[in-house]
């Protein structure tokens, strides 16, 4: 779980390479900062938090925040080393592919005070978002000691991890708690000088010193073993050996692939590697956190339990049966002597070490709002005038936004069927961005201009049998493509997140910009006006081929559906072997960015690839009536029947009890299973 949301080594690689090809402003444009009318979790570290678009004091003087300079600053870095950039004249047709935090993988939380409910108690809702799979990656369990004791202070109900000892996620008889991911820059990637006569010595300060080396003996099936020699520098292993995208040594099957010297836009030494420091290869405690969350009684035993949470940093959301609420961030999160994670920084000298850490007591936290609600969607934590760097890239807010006006715009109080509304939400931003100016695009065709008019009274919202939907993904898709793919590396094409609604934002409303312009016509110079004509009429296109001529036949569920592969055998790449382990295809709604997070990558496809892992809603009126669901099933056994006698529920928005009191649990149960010593 630290590695798939341990931060942005991924874009720290992609801006590297993407300086090969683009300018440090062009590089900037497409990774902006988080925008300033969209939601801070903490606008005021402590208790008057005012969780509204657009509150706070943003620095003065500058586009991004915390006043860090753009990429064409930073490229200082490698400019005052001395060191000569390389040029290729030709263009990247294939980058390795690699593991990174992926679409869609982020999460919401909110928390609701007894002011604005029905029953005058809190009420707290969670969905993590994570890569769909089969089985569900969580395991709801109930742990309770009877009688709870000092010695057995147990008394809890939740979700876990499979061989997690304790309740992740969940609440006990005082308590409850969610998790999002705040997604802090942790992980660093450093470029060593490696001594040309000795490939087992780099460079500090001047001075040849020694890798620490270790050999790893690798089983492979069939009796087979295979040895590696890991390099480890002072800043961590060396994964430039190993790791795709930084790679000089490529596969020689493999034609297309180029290695990291030559796809990169940074400046690298005759003889380098790459170490990775992560704040997840240093010891911590997180058991001794989520044990302590799982016995907490009040706000600040749970605060307390949060200082052992390291890795991975998440938003933790709080509600009490007292009616309090609150918010707290834990982790280590570095500070840097200088530069801001967003490239890869010399590590032959100690002008861009880490000096410590944020102090726990310094990290942003909240507790009872005037505002009666607190949201998290990985969107950014901290005031504008913070004065620590927690990351550069969050999510932009979108969904954050949309939890946060639905809260705000509700004319009554809210009740569990209200939180569950919400968290079924397919209100798409980028649609309500794009349509109007597509809407208002002469497109000179009779036949695209009758079929753009089941766009006029949409209402923005991505269900699954809604031929508007279909349209508008399908046209989104590849307007992004049209747009950006003839100016970015293949395996870098739009994925059409949040980071590219924000990108879309500032980019519709010039009429000219390189970015519309085709590098492949010669002859012409592309507008917005063409771009958008094209990508209507590829749409229309499409979905004429794919789902026929008749538009009222049209549905997004038919392009975006679920299917839960199982994490082994289901990816055998035999056919009836994956037949016995997998289910689906389930068509959905919701979709990237959206609340109902139904993420999918658009310049692969329209399959869901991130989904809302478990939906949870805890009512503190009746810990009884809390409600819950997750994506497959509780059992991993195929042809068991919970295996995935869920799916139906959770792609419909609906739940099943979350039983607390003894007597419900008991008189709902199935089976029971007595393990007597």
């Amino acid at each position: 779980m630290a590695w798939d949301l341990g931060g942005n080594m991924e874009e720290e690689i992609q801006r590297a390479i993407l300086l090969r090809t683009l300018d440090p402003q062009q590089v900037d444009f497409l990774f902006p900062p988080y925008p300033q009318d969209h939601p801070l979790i903490v606008p005021k570290i402590g208790g008057d938090l005012l969780n509204r678009a657009g509150f706070g004091d943003p620095i003065s003087g500058t586009d991004h925040p915390n006043g860090l300079p753009p990429i064409s600053a930073l490229w200082s870095i490698y400019r005052d080393q001395g060191l000569p950039l390389e040029t290729v004249s030709e263009r990247i047709n294939k980058l390795d592919h690699f593991i990174g935090s992926g679409q869609g993988l982020g999460s919401n939380s909110w928390v609701v005070s007894g002011s604005r409910t029905v029953s005058g108690k809190p009420i707290l809702a969670n969905d993590p978002h994570l890569g769909i799979q089969m089985p569900s990656i969580w395991f709801q369990i109930g742990l309770h000691c009877h009688p709870k004791t000092t010695e057995c202070p147990y008394e809890l109900n939740g979700f876990s991890f499979a061989g997690v000892p304790g309740v992740v996620i969940g609440h006990n008889d005082r308590i409850a708690w969610g998790f999002t991911n705040v997604g802090p820059d942790v992980i660093d990637l450093y470029i060593e000088k490696v001594n040309p006569q000795n490939p087992n010595q780099y460079e500090v300060n001047g001075k040849w010193v020694d890798f620490e080396t270790r050999q790893e003996t690798i089983r492979i099936a069939g009796g087979k073993t295979k040895t590696i020699i890991v390099r480890i520098s002072r800043h961590g292993p060396i994964i430039s050996d190993t790791y795709g995208p930084l790679k000089d040594t490529i596969d020689p099957k493999d034609k297309t692939a180029l290695p990291f010297r030559q796809k990169a836009g940074i400046a690298l030494p005759d003889q380098y590697a790459i170490a990775m420091r992560w704040t997840a290869l240093q010891p911590s405690e997180v058991f001794e956190a989520i044990w302590g969350f799982d016995k907490a009684q009040s706000w600040q035993e749970f605060r307390q339990a949060a200082r052992g949470f390291a890795v991975p940093a998440q938003n933790l959301t709080y509600a009490d049966v007292e009616g309090n609420i609150g918010y707290q961030m834990p982790g280590l999160v570095p500070i840097r002597k200088n530069g801001d994670g967003r490239l890869p920084v010399p590590g032959w000298n100690d002008d861009y070490e880490w000096t410590g850490f944020i102090p726990f007591d310094e990290l942003p936290y909240a507790l009872n709002p005037h505002s009666g609600y607190i949201v998290t969607a990985n969107n950014r934590v901290p005031p504008w005038d913070y004065p620590y760097l927690i990351t550069t890239d969050w999510d932009y807010g979108f969904r954050a936004q949309r939890i946060v006006t639905m809260i705000e715009q509700t004319n009554q109080k809210v009740d569990l069927a209200t939180i569950q509304k919400m968290q079924g939400d397919d209100y798409d931003a980028s649609a309500a961005l794009i349509v109007p100016w597509l809407l208002k695009t002469p497109l000179n065709d009779p036949h695209l201009e009758e079929i753009r008019n089941i766009l006029t009274n949409w209402d923005y919202q991505a269900k699954s049998d809604s031929g508007a939907t279909a349209l508008y993904e399908v046209f989104w898709a590849h307007l992004l493509q049209d747009t950006f793919a003839d100016n970015l590396p293949k395996e870098y094409s739009p994925d059409g997140g949040d980071r590219w609604f924000i990108v879309m934002r500032s980019l519709i409303d010039q009429e000219s910009s390189f970015w519309w312009d085709d590098q492949s016509t010669s002859d012409q110079i592309e507008t917005r006006e063409d771009i958008l004509k094209r990508a209507f009429a590829e749409a229309v296109r499409q979905l004429e081929k794919k789902q026929g001529n008749n538009p009222a036949k049209w549905k997004w569920g038919a392009l975006h559906t679920a299917t839960f592969r199982n994490q082994s055998l289901g990816e055998s790449g035999v056919g009836p072997i994956e037949a016995l382990f997998n289910r689906g295809p389930y068509q959905t709604s919701g979709g990237s960015a959206i609340v109902n997070a139904t993420g999918w990558d658009a310049s692969k496809g329209f399959e869901v690839i991130s989904v809302p892992s478990m939906r949870m809603i805890v009512d503190f009126s009746n810990l009884d009536a809390s409600i819950t669901v997750h994506t497959t099933g509780e059992s991993g056994h195929a042809y068991h029947p919970h295996y995935v006698d869920m799916a139906d529920l959770w792609r419909t928005i609906q739940y099943y009890p979350m039983w607390w009191d003894k007597e419900s649990v008991v008189s709902h149960s199935q089976e029971h299973l007595h393990l007597i010593p």
